[in-house]
């Protein structure tokens, strides 16, 4: 699969750097087109999502889920008495995370004609890609058509906090791939891997403190769903903090045990825990990976146009995909990105015009109309599109229509006294919607059908056609369209 080092330059039609979700795609693609496709990849081929991210965290929320949907049924509750088990739900995200082991990725890249080679890359100059082994080795790799950056993005800690370096902090690496349970755990952050971490070590068994800098949970969403989420974590047991500050950390050894964590709040608190998660923001993964040799700033979030080419590099032979260019940090953003990107990489090799319209063949246009995310908490929060502020920011003449998620009669057979909400963010000029969110147990599965009708751009006359099956949730569907008509 790799072939041996050599100092003479390898030619390839395409060089991916970043063996993840988006790379990966991109490979796919541009391969599938057949242009001689080599993936670099200096950690495990999957990337973040694979073994550090979704897969492992919604591995371990998922027991989370079902336990708490089988509680909250009369008939099933007096069978779900017991606490979850944790050695099983760490062996089922250990077997979801394939033990950290990438030879079926390996295998996958093979049998699609994909290279491999492994270890660090940089550019080099124009398509030109180094390659740094972990033994020191060097490879040069030549493109003759393009490079696609897909490198995604780092977790972020905070400067200047004294004894932050020594604590030793979890990110989100090592809350999803903790061995153990820890007994008493901080999360620093409220926002989504501050929250869905939260949820799932309380589960698990942990005394959990979730310290907010704000007063608010997932600021980026409805307010609505930060406070149901909120109300969740407390009913859970989370001890949750806001307008927390951390003025410095200092870890040492307990008596008679292993190491604890001392957190000095702003108001010279004292608070003591056995492991402590930053979960304060990402940052591209592009400080040593060669940018100033194409005359960009290393560490920087990449520009990119709709079809994902790199702004301020001549020739349309450089591509960022994912995270990496700021886009819309979601994996399955970046699989969608990586699709466009492949697109317009063969579109270019067999010199044919692109088509970047809006919606065209190779423009990532949803990336900003309609980006689904779901937030893996108790109660679920599923959104796509704009919020309500997002939209009137932007200059929109909107109307947000909400409901009562409980009282749709598939809620309350979903689960006794459920609780949740709904709202869609209607667009009074264009009689399209523009924004949905749900809040709720199992909402997670309604958001493509919002997805749907905010790209769709589907007229709320023509949704009022589309009939939800009685009696489930999504029956909330004909409540937010009577709003929207009436």
């Amino acid at each position: 699969m790799t072939s041996p080092q050599s100092t003479a330059p390898e030619e390839y039609d395409v060089i991916v750097v970043g063996a993840g979700p988006t790379g990966e795609n991109v490979a796919d693609r541009t391969a599938a087109a057949g242009l001689r496709t080599v993936i670099v990849e200096s950690e495990l081929v999957g990337g973040e999502c694979s073994y550090w991210a979704c897969m492992p965290s919604k591995a371990l929320l998922r027991p989370v889920a079902a336990l708490a949907d089988a509680r909250a049924v009369a008939g099933s509750r007096e069978a779900a008495g017991g606490a979850l088990d944790a050695a099983a739900v760490l062996a089922r995200r250990d077997a979801f995370a394939s033990h950290w082991q990438d030879d079926g990725q390996v295998k996958w890249l093979r049998d699609t004609g994909i290279d491999l080679v492994r270890g660090h890359g940089r550019l080099a100059g124009e398509r030109r890609v180094t390659v740094e082994s972990e033994d020191g080795g060097e490879r040069l790799l030549v493109a003759r058509h393009a490079v696609a950056v897909c490198t995604g993005s780092r977790p972020v800690l905070p400067q200047g906090v004294p004894g932050l370096a020594e604590a030793r902090p979890w990110t989100n690496r090592e809350a999803t791939g903790s061995p153990a349970v820890p007994g008493r755990l901080a999360v620093v952050g409220g926002g989504v891997v501050g929250v869905e971490m939260a949820t799932a070590w309380r589960a698990l068994g942990s005394e959990v403190v979730l310290l907010v800098r704000g007063h608010g949970l997932l600021p980026r969403m409805e307010p609505f769903a930060g406070e149901l989420v909120a109300d969740g974590l407390r009913a859970a047991g989370v001890d949750l903090r806001f307008g927390a500050e951390v003025a410095a950390l200092e870890r040492r050894a307990a008596d008679g045990g292993p190491s604890e964590v001392t957190l000095v709040l702003g108001d010279d608190e004292r608070l003591t825990v056995d492991e402590v998660l930053y979960a304060t923001g990402r940052a591209p993964r592009t400080a040593d990976i060669g940018l100033e040799q194409v005359g960009l700033h290393p560490g920087d979030w990449l520009d990119v146009d709709d079809s994902c080419t790199v702004l301020g590099v001549d020739g349309g032979w450089l591509y960022a995909a994912g995270d990496v260019n700021h886009r819309a940090l979601l994996t399955h953003q970046g699989k969608y990105q990586a699709r466009i990107t492949g697109a317009a990489i063969a579109a270019r090799a067999q010199g044919r015009p692109l088509d970047t319209t809006r919606w065209g063949a190779h423009a990532a246009s949803a990336d900003s109309a309609g980006a689904p995310q779901v937030v893996f908490t108790h109660p679920e929060v599923a959104a796509v599109g704009l919020t309500l502020d997002a939209a009137e920011r932007a200059g929109l003449r909107v109307k947000a229509i909400d409901h009562d998620l409980g009282a749709v009669a598939g809620a309350s057979l979903y689960g006794d006294d459920y609780r949740g909400r709904a709202r869609a963010v209607f667009d009074l000029d264009r009689e399209v919607l523009v924004g949905v969110t749900f809040v709720g147990p199992g909402v997670s599965e309604l958001v493509h059908s919002a997805t749907i009708a905010v790209v769709g751009e589907v007229p709320i006359d023509r949704l009022w056609h589309a009939v939800p099956a009685y009696p489930t949730i999504s029956e909330v569907w004909l409540r937010l369209l009577e709003g929207c008509r009436g």
